[in-house]
């Protein structure tokens, strides 16, 4: 049996994927990305490897992407995020289909295809808003944990809107609300929303909607929200994480099935 590794270095979290020749993913690990991407990138490869007992010798070939993607310590041929999300998410639902994106430090909207070819694609770079970045300030403000965010809004009762995309101008808005008597829970839903309507911004959605990235996968609140927003229901991978490292892996077999 032959394995290939995909692995998907990001400004937060680093994500790696072990898949087989019949490919099927056997092993996985995710953890942060912290300062030595390298470092980060070495201790995802050996924590999936002990995970199946497997010896990195019967690793066969390696695609890494993300925005680190060149620091994998490791031979790896690297491959665009575009490209690795696209293949990921086909991979999981073989149809025509939008794919958004939501990162720690980008969004992206990427079209396919019936046979997964990518037909154009959008970019969230200018600003953190519509990212994990724009969250996580949001939380620091609040003096929260990033992992609380999505319960406190499940259980909001009301629309408070934030009237600014900018991280910045949002922080001093949240403020605002508070000394305005606004409650937590109604203020992290307000957030949820700005993130929603800069997705939205980016584009109509064609064919199925389809949600990946750490964002969604540990707010599933915002496929909610999205859903409403584009009005069509929103489909999220098993591991919505992962489907970039899952889609580099699959690159990663192609290459060798091809001898490159």
């Amino acid at each position: 049996m032959s394995y290939f590794c995909g692995i998907d270095i990001g400004a937060s979290a680093v994500k790696l994927v072990i898949i087989d020749q019949d490919r099927r993913p056997v092993a996985r690990a995710v953890r942060r990305s912290g300062v030595d991407y390298g470092q980060s990138a070495n201790r995802c490869l050996e924590e999936a490897l002990a995970g199946v007992n497997l010896p990195s010798q019967e690793m066969q070939r390696s695609v890494s992407t993300g925005y680190g993607r060149n620091n994998v310590p490791w031979p790896c041929t690297s491959v665009t995020e575009i490209a690795c999300h696209s293949k990921g998410a086909f991979a999981h639902f073989r149809r025509p289909m939008t794919v958004v994106d939501i990162g720690a430090q980008d969004s992206k909207m990427i079209h396919l295809d019936g046979q997964g070819r990518r037909l154009d694609f959008k970019m969230n770079r200018k600003c953190a808003a519509g990212t994990g970045s724009f969250l996580e300030e949001i939380a620091m403000r609040l003096d929260l944990q990033v992992s609380e965010l999505n319960g406190l809004a499940e259980r909001s009762t009301k629309e408070v809107t934030l009237g600014s995309f900018c991280t910045v101008f949002a922080a001093t808005e949240i403020l605002e609300k508070i000394r305005a008597g606004e409650s937590v829970d109604d203020i992290v839903k307000g957030a949820f929303r700005s993130v929603v309507k800069r997705i939205r911004e980016m584009g109509i959605v064609e064919g199925a909607l389809v949600m990946t990235g750490g964002v969604v996968a540990h707010n599933p609140l915002l496929g909610i929200l999205t859903e409403e927003a584009f009005q069509t229901p929103v489909l999220v991978p098993p591991d919505p994480q992962c489907v970039g490292a899952l889609g580099a892996a699959l690159f990663a077999l192609e290459k060798a099935e091809q001898g490159e």
